[in-house]
């Protein structure tokens, strides 16, 4: 036959029963139950005060912790959550130690647990990601060395206006260089806002973008007018490969911020939208700490580029050796007598052509391989372009 579990409310509350009913004297219960008058005397005086509940185990942790967040810091950070209700616990203490240095703030699982306590941290949904591609940074050491360049993806404003977003980015500081909103994504709205970055905080090494219009194109070395620009001012285009954004994957990060907090809901108008962006690029630059960079703000990274932009742009420089020729408005170029169609992107611009063998030219413009020419046939060879798909099935 099994054992019969005691429990120790049935016995506290025999206890009190046969102290009520008078059944022996207070030490001789004591002397029954096993425990001290003392013992005795705090059940019967809880059972009194609180009945059953009294004679419950009390719990034994502090009512007051010495290290306590006091009811003002408490505040203090909600009023700072309010103010930023997209900050997590580790920036918001990031931006208080900023802000008030002379004040021991808690830290940020303290701060966390004060959010969650007030119903202000909502469980985020995980996906299952891939590594980030880290290649497209490997080299970006220090501001200026590669500026990001992208169109947000378009929205409609709340009158029915296409907004595109364009933004441009240090990669080293996320310094966000500009955030303009584009009436039209094409060289002609994009360049003036390359020009006026350039004019401000001068030229970077090398501009990172996609593969789209009107950053790159389908013709030479996917040469575009703008990208051709940059190289006349020694600038590096440097272009991810089509599908991966993650090879930008600091500029995408701050599109998903960006979309976060001025275009959930859209504005009313672009002008209302505009000065959405103009705040949050504010923000972002001078307030919100980065954790990627030891929760700084990417203005205390950002330095301007001591190359200034040039008064004049200047013209491609070729070795002696090379053949100069001037690609015609119509795109065509003439090589010995005859008329031979190039490239209508680098309309006006030189190009150079270096021997390298009996038979063959090898073209460039600046430091690019653009094609070949086959001075027997009098035709150009451009490269072969491997597809995505095809190389993935070889592979």
């Amino acid at each position: 036959m099994p054992l019969r579990e005691v429990c120790i409310m049935d016995v506290r509350m025999r206890f009190v029963a046969d102290y009520m009913n008078e059944v022996d004297s207070m030490s001789g219960l004591c002397r029954a139950y096993g425990i001290s008058r003392k013992t005795g005397y705090k059940y019967i005086r809880r059972y009194c005060e609180y009945g059953l509940d009294g004679l419950k185990d009390y719990s034994r942790a502090p009512r007051h912790h010495p290290n306590a967040v006091s009811v003002e810091i408490e505040a203090h950070i909600l009023k700072s959550r309010s103010q930023h209700p997209r900050w997590g616990p580790r920036k918001l203490k990031a931006y208080l130690e900023r802000h008030y240095p002379v004040v021991n703030w808690p830290a940020a699982s303290t701060i966390g647990e004060i959010l969650k306590r007030h119903g202000l941290v909502f469980p985020r949904r995980r996906n299952r990601k891939s590594p980030p591609y880290n290649q497209p940074f490997v080299d970006c050491n220090g501001a200026n060395q590669v500026w990001c360049a992208d169109f947000k993806g378009w929205f409609r404003t709340l009158d029915g206006q296409r907004c595109d977003p364009f933004t441009l980015s240090d990669a080293y500081s996320r310094y966000l260089l500009r955030c303009q909103v584009a009436l039209r994504p094409d060289h002609q709205f994009v360049k003036p806002l390359f020009e006026a970055a350039f004019r401000e905080y001068g030229l970077p090494v090398a501009i990172r973008t996609d593969n789209g219009s009107p950053f790159a194109t389908t013709t030479l070395a996917g040469l575009s007018r703008l990208s051709i620009e940059w190289i006349k001012l020694g600038i590096r285009p440097e272009r991810i490969r089509p599908g991966k954004p993650a090879e930008n994957g600091r500029h995408e990060r701050m599109h998903r911020t960006l979309k976060d907090e001025t275009a959930k809901p859209p504005k009313s108008t672009l002008r209302v939208q505009q000065k959405a962006f103009d705040a949050f690029r504010q923000e972002y630059n001078h307030e919100r700490p980065h954790e990627s960079i030891d929760q700084q703000t990417p203005a205390d990274l950002y330095q301007p580029s001591p190359r200034p932009y040039p008064a004049h742009m200047p013209e491609i420089e070729y070795p002696e050796e090379y053949i100069i020729r001037r690609v015609h408005p119509q795109g065509d170029l003439r090589w010995r007598g005859k008329q031979i169609y190039f490239s209508q992107t680098l309309a006006g611009e030189d190009v150079g052509f270096k021997q390298i063998d009996d038979r063959h030219y090898q073209i460039y413009f600046a430091h690019l391989k653009l094609a070949i020419l086959d001075d027997y046939m009098g035709n150009i060879i451009r490269p072969k372009v491997t597809s995505i798909r095809k190389k993935k099935r070889n592979d």
